[in-house]
């Protein structure tokens, strides 16, 4: 019978991808641990292997390759003390910057403290033995494969990352004897392009710009940005933590979060990433992304990364959006965006009493030139389907992704810039987790906040969250409901007055609106504000049911009497029953 590659899909993830970045050269070193890795090596011609009993010889027999051939070279040992034979000789490759790959092959990383014959922790090696260690265990899923692709792949560029130097792979076996796999795995191998290299040629296609959280733009950038949109006939895909400004700005949270699945803008041969940790529903269609980031990291969110430019987001665009196009702007692209977001916004209904009814109304009376900061999930999630003044800059903690903070950043902001007037939006948790700060000294009268007051974390009542399917029983602990005074009237009005704070309430439709002229005024007053909007869980679930559905034509909107009439042009009778009960009509 053939016997050619392992069918252990970590070792043919690794094999697939050495040869995806021209990696041929390997010294072998005897054992059992590596047989797997090993006997799949030699029965594959592309490579060159050599033996070595003695691991620390491998290892300086590894130097004297790479710096003879100036390509990778890698190595190969089982378990036990093997691997501690490496040492000397990465020592001399890391200073050297020599790259070498030390694949020391284990049993599982769980095993490591229990008396096990042969274990030993290779977790850590010394700082100057390996530019990155990667623990690669067994794979046991498409998402385990996904993820251990990207991490193979970050191990193999960091070979020949600025400068090179020595790199580790710690590569789990099962000590499989099937050796029965014909082929190698499709793997999707991941390249870096820097600043001197050759930069790869755009292909004709569909092609858009997904931008994560975003420090603000400088003007030549947005110019670089605008000038490659109009040459691709791209589009730039924000959140509101984009703060992207240009011409070909589409915030696509309304027709991304949308339920359908059949809308073609979504479909991309290309998109670029630029930006942070989002928390904005990026769904897309792509076929491959190139990320465009200063500090050249591997980063996968999209899972579809095949490119990593490391260099400025200015050099990147400038040098492929050159001069504009001679005549008309490419704009087709920017366009249908545009015209279906309108579509889906003109048949949205009226929102019930809601952090998303509140962003809806506050957003755009926001005064020109201010920040809004955002707390994260249901608020962030809430604020992102209403897009803010041209000149306002949004931001959120979007880094860690926790509640806390959120108040404090708040005050950072308004500090540094006090003739700005600084918004706030978070929810009630995220409030009473951070509200010592608003008892600091430095307390400036340019911060207004908005806490949305709905009793509980509400994100986990939602029903899009796992949790909702406990019901009344999700607020007990999962939603932590009850604090804090359980939406006292009184409790922050007395805590926010003593301090200094103008406090306002709403606690209905008619209510915020007799507010919220005085809560946006673009006039500076004496002392910061604080408006306390109390909101029914069950509203807020029933708000984000709408937003989420307006693409279904489950609504007709009588513009005269502003009622929602159910339609059943798409759920039929029986969907139509269960949106019934949902929202309660």
């Amino acid at each position: 019978m053939l016997k050619k590659y392992s069918d252990e899909k970590n070792i043919q993830l690794l094999i697939a991808l050495l040869k995806a970045h021209d990696i041929k050269d390997i010294v072998v070193s005897p054992g059992a641990t590596n047989v797997s890795f090993v006997a799949s090596c030699q029965q594959d011609s592309y490579f060159n292997i050599y033996s070595c009993v003695d691991e620390r010889s491998a290892a300086y027999i590894a130097c004297g390759i790479a710096a003879e051939i100036g390509n990778p070279v890698v190595l190969s040992c089982t378990g036990a003390t093997a691997s501690r034979n490496y040492l000397s000789g990465l020592t001399e490759a890391y200073y050297r910057k020599l790259p070498i790959l030390a694949v020391t092959s284990s049993r599982p990383n769980g095993w490591i403290g229990n008396d096990i014959q042969q274990v030993t922790d290779r977790r850590n090696p010394p700082a100057d033995t390996a530019l990155l260690s990667a623990q690669i265990p067994v794979i046991h899923d498409a998402d385990e494969e996904w993820a251990y692709t990207v991490k193979l792949n970050e191990a193999l560029l960091e070979l020949r990352h600025r400068g090179g130097g020595p790199v580790h792979i710690n590569l789990q076996t099962t000590y499989s004897s099937d050796f029965s796999v014909e082929y190698l795995p499709d793997v999707p191998a991941i390249y870096r392009v820097c600043i001197d290299d050759a930069f790869p040629e755009i292909e004709n296609g569909k092609i858009g710009i997904c931008v994560g959280a975003h420090k603000a733009w400088s003007k030549e950038l947005t110019a670089a940005v605008d000038a490659f949109c109009e040459k691709y006939d791209a589009v730039v895909l924000c959140d509101q933590t984009s703060n992207y400004r240009g011409e070909y700005r589409i915030l696509s949270t309304m027709v991304c979060s949308q339920r359908r699945e059949e809308s073609g803008l979504r479909n991309f041969d290309l998109l670029i990433h630029i930006g942070d940790i989002t928390g904005a529903t990026f769904r897309f269609n792509v076929e491959k992304v190139w990320r465009v980031c200063e500090d050249g990291r591997v980063k996968d969110p999209l899972k579809k990364l095949r490119m990593v430019f490391e260099m400025s987001e200015l050099r990147f665009f400038s040098y492929y959006g050159g001069k504009p196009n001679k005549g008309e702007k490419m704009t087709k692209q920017f366009e249908e965006w545009m015209s279906e977001t309108k579509r889906l916004y003109d048949l949205m209904p009226e929102l019930p009493f809601s952090n998303m009814w509140v962003a809806q109304q506050t957003i755009p009376q926001l005064p020109e030139n201010s920040a809004l900061h955002l707390g994260i999930y249901n608020t962030l999630r809430s604020w992102d389907f209403f897009d803010t003044p041209s000149s306002v800059n949004c931001y959120c903690n979007t880094g860690g992704f926790g509640i806390d903070g959120n108040l404090s950043t708040l005050l950072g902001a308004s500090l540094a810039k006090p003739d700005q007037l600084c918004f706030g939006a978070v929810g009630d948790l995220s409030f009473f987790y951070d509200m010592n700060v608003l008892g600091n000294r430095h307390m400036t009268p340019n911060i207004r906040i908005i806490v949305v007051n709905n009793g509980k974390g509400v994100e986990f009542r939602q029903h899009i969250n796992r949790a909702a399917q406990f019901d009344e029983a999700t607020d007990v602990y999962i939603a932590a409901a009850g604090h804090n005074g359980n939406q006292s009237r009184y409790l922050v009005k007395h805590y926010a007055e003593d301090l200094g704070f103008i406090y306002l309430s709403a606690s209905s439709k008619e209510e915020y609106e007799r507010v919220m002229d005085k809560f946006v005024s673009p006039n500076h007053s004496e002392h910061p504000m604080l408006l306390e909007v109390f909101t029914d869980a069950g509203d807020e679930d029933k708000a984000l049911m709408i937003a989420r559905t307006v693409d279904q034509a489950m609504y007709e909107v009588n513009t005269e009497s502003n009622t929602k009439k159910i339609i059943k042009k798409v759920l039929g009778k029986k969907g139509v029953e269960t949106v019934k009960r949902i929202m309660n009509r």
